[in-house]
């Protein structure tokens, strides 16, 4: 938000140096990202800070000194046209220091014959920017001869003076502009560019920011709530409204201006708004911007003589203004002309013909304003901010007013935005103001009184203030207060829609007070000494073992959207969870960040598909919890901590020695499962066939000591397209973090190296299809005893001498002995043993040959 000093003591009376100002701002959470000197010195606080020299006119951002002894207010005496150079004017310009000086200009917007007009002039010697240069460049004024006439000064344009990039015609001051003034005390300012953090969207407004530096300094605020009397016929006369879907929009105003004429708007608006960086239009379209940036209220002028049209062609002679969610496959052109296909989701402004504008965003071009318009119908209203930041980005059309309705706009403001619209146009556009305002108000704005005590201030901030202190304060900030007993009940101003809780209060309390002025205490007592945390232990074991399976941790987002579930569930919809079974934020931040996620691999798919713009393979994990509301205690929901794995593309990106191009799949995440068990001591695993929705048909459950810990497979080729991955395998793992910690809590027990050999035995199964090979290798190893210390399979084949429906699996076996060297005969008593278990409870057959 950038707010120019001279607007902002049009309401509040400032007194302190800029640079004291710029500190007390940012103190109180005001982040005043840079202050650009407009024409003006800095103070030398700031010159040191900035290493100026003392004689520098270079301020930075684009800015210079406008020198108080080189550049005036100037008035044309006289203008001719050059007797050399058709297209060149010569012109004499009277600064209040002696002789008028003559000038040589080629600006557009001065004609041979002008006079009387006051300018923006500089003297030989002046320092000015160089409005033809690619790059800020400054210049000093010399004297010259354009075609055999010499030039003794130059009328400025507003690039010259780094005002805005302008630099076609000069600037033409106003009337009362005083001759021979220096420009810097006549237009000369300083602006604040403050961040506007998402809990400050008060101060995106020139009275916002007002507000803070009367509560922050303690000086008087001026900003009465606009008023109008008038005898005109009243509003309700010329349209109605009605609100359709009230959780899209809480209240529509709206009023009418009469007989207004289209032309430009004052210097003194046209300057304060190019301060701001925006473009002046037309007095009408830049009253909506002046008093969005004024009051933080955004409008909506439309051509009332065009509803009007649109009214009588269906037989009505009064507007009735409808707000109403589009139809699916509804098209509407915008302003910028370009038609758009709406869907169900998007607020629409509507007649009774059709959509006129998409509510909060932008207005439609059937009913903009033109230079014809004599009838205006002046929009205030107040939508759901979710759907205004949803449908921007959707369209792609991002805006001063998107933004503000996108972060919260008081609905309380309406009226005062719709009158002091209203007021500005009837003043600058000639026009009659219709008496009152219209409006539909289903769901009235509400306050919510808060309680805090000096107990609270003194605990949560650490300093000792009074009751009245606490009062005075908070009065500071148009809080409402009322004291009972201990409890100071505080109601904030309407337009304060952070404040709900004791946290809020005391937030303000501080500020005010001055988080500088709060003492630092040290701690009066010894730290507790720390208790052992096996679940910490655990997830930062778990951290070193798959950073060095090669994986990158990844710390997303808890907050997602409903959508992004559903689309886990491609062939089962009916199963994905419905909005009333999640977490749900009461003011999110971003309307991709609504609810509390119930999957780990909601956060994995997202992030894949953010990263995958800048990089082919990705293989990541992240250590989170999950929020189940149904499984909690009826006031919080279950927390569970999970474990998520995602990878994709080549196996091995490789390098000047080559690689492997074939992309990670199934058992690529399979072999970092059974990694990541053995070095939690968790094994041996099993594995299950398991049907998850978002995997295909390979899809695997996880299991240890017959309990199940997660599931693992590769991603259904549906679920890819709806995150927008690439058509490539992707294969996703779900752990259960908690079903391992008793793994990793149990004593590791080291057995000795054997002083003697160990014996390789091979052995080939015929098994049904069916079989997992993880069962067969279980029941291995529960028959082989101690002396087997190892099972590897090495060998699946299905095919010729292979039973339909049958499969064969070869294994190598390893024993050894602690005491001595096992014979064949040792061995072979082993290998019965295996096969005959095998054979009983599997019915496999040995494979010979």
């Amino acid at each position: 938000m950038r707010a120019p000093l001279s607007w902002l003591k049009d309401y509040v009376d400032i007194t302190l140096p800029v640079d004291e100002l710029e500190e007390k701002l940012t103190l109180a959470g005001l982040e005043v990202a840079n202050v650009e000197y407009i024409g003006v010195r800095p103070p030398e606080s700031v010159r040191r800070r900035k290493q100026m020299k003392a004689d520098e006119v270079i301020t930075g951002n684009g800015h210079i000194v406008w020198e108080r002894d080189k550049i005036f207010v100037g008035q044309i005496v006289e203008s001719r046209k050059h007797p050399n150079a058709d297209r060149l004017i010569l012109a004499t310009v009277d600064y209040g220091a002696g002789e008028p000086m003559t000038i040589i200009t080629g600006a557009p917007n001065l004609k041979p014959g002008d006079s009387g007009q006051k300018v923006a002039f500089a003297t030989l010697g002046s320092v000015l920017i160089d409005p033809y240069a690619d790059h800020f460049k400054t210049m000093r004024l010399k004297s010259g001869k354009i075609r055999g006439i010499r030039s003794e000064g130059m009328a400025c344009s507003e690039k010259e003076l780094g005002i805005s990039e302008e630099h076609e015609g000069i600037i033409i001051l106003p009337d009362d502009a005083p001759v021979g003034a220096p420009l810097a005390d006549y237009l000369g300012d300083v602006v604040f560019d403050i961040d506007i953090t998402p809990n400050m969207i008060r101060i995106a407004s020139i009275i916002g920011v007002a507000r803070e530096v009367a509560a922050i300094t303690g000086a008087a605020l001026h900003a009465p709530l606009p008023t109008w009397q008038t005898q005109a016929p009243p509003a309700s006369d010329y349209c109605d409204i009605e609100i359709v879907d009230d959780d899209l929009c809480y209240r529509f105003t709206a009023t009418i201006i009469r007989d207004v004429q289209v032309k430009p708007s004052p210097f003194w608006m046209q300057h304060r708004l190019k301060l701001l960086g925006q473009r002046p239009i037309s007095n009408l379209v830049d009253i909506t911007n002046y008093v969005m940036f004024e009051w933080g209220k955004p409008l909506h002028a439309f051509d009332y003589d065009r509803l009007r049209e649109r009214a009588r062609s269906i037989g009505k002679d009064k507007v009735k203004i409808i707000v109403r969610r589009a139809e699916e496959g509804e098209r509407f052109t915008t302003l910028d002309n370009v038609e758009r296909t709406l869907d169900h989701d998007v607020l629409m402004i509507c007649d009774e013909v059709g959509p006129v504008g998409i509510g909060g965003v932008m207005g439609g071009l059937e009913t903009e304003i033109s230079d014809t318009t004599t009838t205006v119908l002046l929009e205030s209203a107040s939508f759901n901010f979710i759907n205004i930041r949803q449908t921007s980005r959707k369209f792609k059309l991002p805006s001063e007013a998107a933004y503000r309705f996108s972060r919260g706009v008081p609905s309380e403001l309406d009226p005062i935005g719709n009158i002091r619209g209203a007021q500005l146009m009837a003043d600058l556009g000639g026009g009659d103001i219709a008496s009152g305002i219209v409006e539909d108000y289903p769901r009235p704005q509400t306050m919510v009184e808060v309680p805090v005590t000096a107990r609270d201030v003194e605990r949560w901030l650490g300093i000792a203030l009074s009751q009245d202190e606490i009062v005075a304060i908070l009065q500071r900030l148009e809080f409402e207060t009322r004291v009972e007993g201990e409890t100071i009940w505080a109601t904030a101003p309407w337009y304060r829609l952070d404040v709900n809780i004791t946290a809020d209060v005391l937030e303000e309390i501080a500020r005010i007070y001055g988080y500088d002025n709060i003492p630092i205490t040290m701690l009066s007592d010894e730290l507790p000494p720390q208790r052992h945390n096996w679940q910490l232990e655990l997830e930062e074991h778990l951290r070193d073992i798959l950073t060095g399976a090669g994986l990158q941790e990844t710390i997303n987002y808890t907050l997602t959207t409903v959508a992004n579930h559903a689309k886990l569930y491609p062939d089962q919809p009916e199963l994905a969870p419905t909005a009333d079974q999640f977490i749900t934020l009461a003011n999110p931040l971003s309307s991709e960040r609504v609810v509390m996620r119930r999957s780990l691999i909601v956060s994995a798919l997202e992030n894949l598909r953010r990263n995958l713009r800048y990089q082919d393979r990705l293989a990541t994990f992240e250590l989170g919890l999950i929020y189940i509301p149904e499984e909690g205690d009826g006031e919080l929901p279950a927390e569970q901590r999970r474990l998520s794995i995602a990878m994709t593309g080549p196996r091995d990106p490789g390098g000047w020695l080559g690689g492997d191009p074939e992309p990670m799949d199934f058992f690529d995440l399979k072999g970092v499962i059974e990694v990541m068990l053995e070095r939690l001591n968790a094994g041996p695993a099993t594995y299950e066939p398991a049907d998850m929705p978002y995997c295909g048909p390979r899809c695997a459950r996880v299991l240890v000591d017959g309990e199940a810990i997660g599931v693992f497979g590769e991603l259904h080729p549906r679920v890819r397209q709806a995150y927008d991955l690439p058509d490539r395998p992707v294969v996703v793992a779900d752990l259960d973090t908690d079903a391992l910690l008793p793994y990793f809590r149990q004593k590791t027990h080291l057995r000795p190296f054997s002083d003697f050999p160990p014996v390789k035995e091979d052995i080939a199964l015929i098994v049904d299809e069916d079989i997992p090979a993880g069962r067969v290798e279980a029941l291995i190893r529960q028959t082989g005893g101690p002396m087997l210390i190892d099972v590897r399979l090495f060998d699946l084949y299905r095919g010729k001498s292979i039973p339909i429906g049958k499969k064969s699996l070869a294994y190598s076996l390893t024993f050894q002995s602690p005491t001595k060297t096992l014979s064949d005969k040792d061995t072979a008593k082993f290998r019965r043993k295996i096969v005959g278990r095998l054979s009983r409870e599997i019915g496999a057959q040995l494979r010979e040959g």
